[in-house]
């Protein structure tokens, strides 16, 4: 603007109306420059180089190594929300120790344990990690020694080092989701002509094969990361063998990283029923533990291969809820769970249950509990979720051991036996999860 030949300023008005053309001409670049989405895995391998107590039957040290154990990390980053998911080569794990390992990551990091998940792939030929939690109440006799508390302090400090390395390598990416198939478990609450149920297999029962797929892409395409969501007990290999190995889970993750050339997280799901169906055979060649790379590994590269395109536009948004519910009449609770339970005015104890939620963008939900879920309750709210892509992610940020149908409650077993639950649970968990998605619709 010219007068009487000098200069004028312009008008606090004029900034304002040209800073808002150029938000609405290119507020789309804005907002890309400002929300991009980044995304980094990290692999760590933490297999003991000396005898430890293996996790999963009753007490036994190992007496060899057949493949290794890691810690696998992926960080996501949005450009306003972190989050980091851990796959570990373990059994499970006490939620104390889950609060102490998160405190001391926000700690020296700053990042929130709301922004943790640390999944178990839930091998039971891998270490014990940390105190036994809720299981020294219904199974005491596996727990009369001290847990291995050497490899513990070593397992962890690697996780809280993999976390700041995958922050320190989060690079720009894209993502994509799908689903594949494969029959590599069964139901495994068999039952007889009197009706009860007990550890077996059982064709007829309910069963949930589905695999749920997140694909991670650097920016130029190539594969970062995949995480691959199926619900089956890591139990090829039964109490009769003592020699380190992620089982089928960890055998599929390192098959399908070898062909694909990239990490693969593997996710349990609602394995609370789901065994593989080859199941506690006394060694490796005997439960064709190698099959499984047909099984389930094929079927996961096969699903990879079918996924459609990746996004790099993505946004996260991450929530939790506690579910209160009754806990069984007459049963104990572990020292260090204290702030997993509450007693009611009226002298009814019940359980808190943290659920945590991952929204991504406005078709996939992640909902995760640290429990062993019967495959049931999972089905059941993918089917009333109000995302297509709901996935239900097991044994994370510890165990509180399992949660079967109120169904299966009535014919005993196993897993009622040694569920800190009533058959109310269903039905809580249920109402609190779906209630929960459906109001995350917008």
């Amino acid at each position: 603007m010219i007068k009487s030949g000098k200069a004028v300023k312009p008008s606090l008005r004029l900034y304002t109306c040209l800073l808002t053309s150029l938000l609405i001409l290119g507020g789309s670049n804005f907002r890309m420059a400002a929300a991009q989405f980044r995304a980094a895995v990290v692999k760590i391998d933490i297999t003991p180089d000396k005898p430890q107590w293996l996790l999963g039957y009753g007490p036994r040290q190992s007496t060899g190594v057949h493949d290794h154990l890691f810690h696998r990390i992926v960080a996501m980053d949005d450009g306003t929300t972190q989050f980091y998911l851990i796959s570990t080569d373990i059994c499970l794990y006490s939620p104390s120790l889950y609060d102490q390992v998160a405190g001391e990551i926000e700690k020296q990091t700053g990042i929130k344990p709301m922004q943790i998940w640390w999944t178990t792939t839930h091998t039971h030929e891998a270490p014990e990690i940390g105190p036994p939690g809720l299981g020294s109440v219904f199974m005491g006799e596996r727990y009369e020694h001290d847990h291995n508390t050497e490899y513990s302090a070593w397992a962890e400090n690697k996780l809280i080092e993999g976390v700041k390395e995958a922050r320190a390598k989060l690079e720009p990416a894209r993502l994509g989701v799908g689903w594949g198939m494969a029959m590599a478990n069964i139901n495994r609450r068999a039952r007889d002509e009197e009706g009860e149920a007990f550890l077996g297999l059982n064709p007829d029962g309910p069963a949930d094969r589905k695999i749920g797929l997140l694909r991670l892409e650097k920016a130029d395409g190539s594969l970062l990361a995949l995480v691959a969501n199926y619900a089956m007990h890591g139990t090829v290999l039964g109490d009769a063998n003592n020699i380190i190995s992620g089982d089928a889970p960890g055998i599929v993750a390192d098959y399908v990283e070898e062909k694909l050339g990239a990490p693969m997280l593997y996710i349990n799901g609602a394995a609370g029923n789901m065994a593989p169906i080859y199941t506690v055979y006394p060694d490796f060649e005997s439960g064709h533990l190698s099959q499984f790379r047909a099984l389930l590994g094929d079927k996961i590269i096969a699903a990879y291969r079918q996924m459609g395109p990746t996004t790099a536009d993505v946004r996260l948004t991450l929530g939790g809820t506690i579910v209160e519910t009754p806990r069984k009449a007459g049963m104990g609770w572990a020292k260090d769970l204290g702030k997993y339970t509450r007693t009611t005015s009226a002298g009814e104890n019940l359980v808190l249950l943290p659920v945590r939620f991952l929204r991504i963008n406005n078709d996939i939900a992640i909902w995760s509990a640290p429990i062993e879920l019967f495959c049931e309750v999972a089905m059941n709210v993918r089917g009333l979720s109000p995302f297509p892509y709901t996935f239900y992610f097991g044994y994370a940020n510890g165990w509180l051991a399992y949660l079967p149908t109120k169904a299966e409650f009535a014919y005993k077993g196993y897993e009622p036996k040694t569920s800190p639950f009533t058959d109310q649970a269903e039905g809580d968990l249920t109402r609190a999860v779906v209630t929960y998605l459906q109001g995350q619709v917008r």
